[in-house]
């Protein structure tokens, strides 16, 4: 029996050994239950944010904690997709808006898009509307998903969002994820939704790219 308030709270205090042994066990069960690991992961990932406000930890606590997070969606990379991962992939971009410099959120949601089927254009961090634009012209991108942590970084996605209007690319569906994003800031910056956590971005672009 896997103990997900266990795992959730190994994740917050970044015991790796907790961590890998528990998702390790969640794949030789059969991978059932690894939406639920998923879910402790992220719980964890809150402990880590809120204990970084405390002061409790450091920069090099949230970038280990990103890296442990990337390592327990590669253990369960199998589990977590659905679909056969046969056909045509859907092609998206993922970045870190202008003038956020962040990514280990980015990286995580990446690393599950792709275990979900889709081929994703990682643009990086600080990128400009008018990069994002261009790429999107450029490869036909239907569905764009847009990282951030600072709170400056809302202006940036408006900017995007903006950018999109004015090249004409309604069609383009876009996405925006991270600290300070909420149902408010998706109203500010005109995108069409907005995720908190990597499982609603994932459920949001497969309905997308169903569409």
């Amino acid at each position: 029996m896997i103990d997900f308030e266990k795992l959730a709270q190994a994740m917050g205090e970044l015991d790796e050994d907790t961590v890998v042994e528990t998702l390790e066990a969640v794949m030789a069960e059969g991978g059932g239950e690894a939406s639920k690991a998923m879910e402790a992961c992220q719980k964890g990932m809150d402990i880590v944010g809120k204990l970084f406000e405390d002061g409790e930890y450091f920069v090099g606590d949230l970038i280990y904690a990103g890296e442990l997070m990337t390592q327990a969606v590669e253990i369960m990379k199998d589990a977590l997709a659905s679909g056969d991962g046969s056909g045509p992939k859907t092609k998206m971009i993922l970045c870190t808006v202008k003038d956020d410099l962040h990514d280990i959120g980015k990286n995580i949601v990446k690393a599950m898009l792709e275990a979900n089927g889709f081929e994703v254009i990682d643009l990086g961090i600080d990128v400009p509307a008018d990069k994002i634009v261009d790429t999107a012209k450029a490869e036909n991108i239907k569905i764009v998903a847009l990282s951030g942590v600072l709170t400056l970084a809302i202006d940036s996605m408006k900017a995007t969002v903006d950018a999109f209007k004015a090249a004409g690319m309604d069609d383009v569906k876009i996405i925006i994820g991270g600290a300070p994003v909420s149902e408010a800031a998706c109203k500010v910056t005109g995108a069409d939704e907005w995720a908190h956590s990597p499982q609603k971005t994932i459920q949001t672009c497969k309905e997308w790219a169903a569409d």
